[in-house]
């Protein structure tokens, strides 16, 4: 087998990785990479009519996002994902279309992936000519899996996005009994320094500073990815309004995260059991809670940032790269007393990343906005901290060689360093390909 990396090496973004045989051509993830400008993974459409499968490990763009001009390239093959991931695609996809109109789709391409998706289960081995493939949960949002690719002699395990702890909504990772000649990991936390704190105590500070601001009548807003991140954060805060910890104001929730909460219900069955008999032990259902006030349409934005009474407010995008927390910022940004809270990885180039910094200053629209309000930032990650990723690599036996993605170069590097004692290890750039 071969193995070409595409995108995602170097980097966080456009993953994008290829496993060839000489019978067999399979693509692992094809996503983009947001930012000031889109970056798309470096494969030319003529390779892209040569491959005979695309598998997707979860329904996040910088791992989805590319497929819709995969088809309008023309490629004729499936997409290969847990049905989960299937509904969400579809979601993100349509969203990403309306913001950012890429010129590299056609609506044919768009309507030739929705008719293109084959659905997978967990743990069951399927085949693509030479190859033997299998999905195994990841624990990172809802139908997230890791990829084992086997052509019979030697093995491949992709992680894509991983997370070994329990979370309000998933079990982590499913790492015992793995097996595999090579891993392909991402290390988007793999420097020794990046140990989470426990999630009991970020969740104790964060309720904290929600509580002050709203006791100083401010606003706080908390802009997510609307898959993964934000049912986390809506989980977290009906729990606290519910036991009484939390100041009770409206929580609204804006942007694609409502259409991403109804797909979670309807696939609650691939959640922890317990959050599955909750509801279906109770007539308490947390994915409609009463705590929560979709926001349906703009006009409602408006009365949200002028209205007296505090609020919290759960939107999008986790970077703030575009959608309708920029409305929020360009309304709230402005008043000392309100509260900006980041949840998630904020990548360079991007205006969380500059807030997240310390800039006083930003542009939104066009327009310079003076940042008055507090921006504070409290680690609610769904990756593998450097811990879990090192149980991960000494999980897999038989492991010979480990290739080192999804990452800053520095974190990479610095986890290459750590594991080349005990293995192979590399830190592909894109473009490169190996033999394995």
């Amino acid at each position: 087998m071969k193995i070409s990396f595409y995108g995602g090496a170097g980097e966080v973004g456009r993953s994008c990785i290829m496993i060839s045989t000489e019978k067999t051509k399979i693509l692992l993830d094809a996503g983009v990479k947001l930012g000031e400008k889109e970056e798309y993974p470096l494969i030319g459409d003529r390779m892209l009519n040569e491959i005979d499968a695309v598998l997707v490990t979860h329904a996040h763009l910088d791992h989805c996002g590319y497929l819709p001009h995969i088809y309008t390239a023309g490629y004729k093959g499936m997409v290969y994902a847990t049905k989960p991931t299937v509904e969400l695609i579809n979601v993100l996809i349509s969203d990403y279309m309306h913001i950012s109109n890429p010129s590299n789709v056609t609506k044919n391409g768009i309507e030739r992936l929705h008719k293109s998706y084959k659905i997978v289960e967990y743990n069951k081995k399927i085949r693509l000519n030479d190859l033997e493939v299998e999905f195994i949960p990841a624990g990172h949002i809802v139908g997230s899996a890791m990829i084992r690719v086997s052509d019979g002699r030697k093995s491949v395990l992709y992680t894509g996005d991983v997370h070994l702890a329990r979370t309000r909504l998933l079990d982590g990772a499913d790492v015992k009994g793995l097996s595999s000649d090579v891993l392909i990991t991402e290390s988007t936390y793999a420097s020794k320094q990046d140990v989470f704190t426990s999630e009991a105590k970020i969740a104790k500070d964060m309720l904290k500073s929600i509580n002050e601001t709203i006791d100083m009548g401010g606003k706080v807003i908390i802009p997510s990815f609307a898959v993964g991140r934000a049912q986390e954060v809506l989980l977290f805060l009906d729990d606290y309004i519910n036991s009484g910890v939390m100041r009770k104001v409206p929580v609204y929730v804006d942007g694609m995260i409502n259409k991403a909460m109804r797909i979670y219900r309807h696939n609650v069955i691939y959640c922890r059991d317990e959050l599955q008999k909750k509801i279906l032990m109770s007539d308490y259902d947390p994915f409609k809670s009463s705590n929560f006030v979709p926001v349906e349409k703009k006009e409602m934005r408006g009365k949200i940032a002028t209205e007296d009474q505090s609020s919290i407010i759960v939107t999008t995008s986790g970077m703030l790269t575009g959608g309708p927390v920029l409305y929020y910022i360009s309304r709230l940004a402005k008043n000392s007393a309100n509260k900006m809270i980041l949840v998630g990885y904020q990548a360079e180039g991007t205006l969380g990343r500059r807030l997240l910094e310390g800039n006083k200053t930003v542009h939104v629209n066009g327009k310079e906005i003076s940042v008055q309000m507090a921006v504070e930032n409290y680690h609610l990650s769904a990756h593998a901290d450097r811990r879990q990723l090192d149980t991960l690599v000494s999980s897999i036996s038989n492991l010979k060689s480990v290739f080192i993605v999804h990452g800053d170069p520095s974190k990479s590097e610095e986890f290459r360093n750590d594991i080349s004692g005990k293995y192979k290890a590399y830190t592909p750039k894109i473009g490169d390909t190996f033999e394995v």
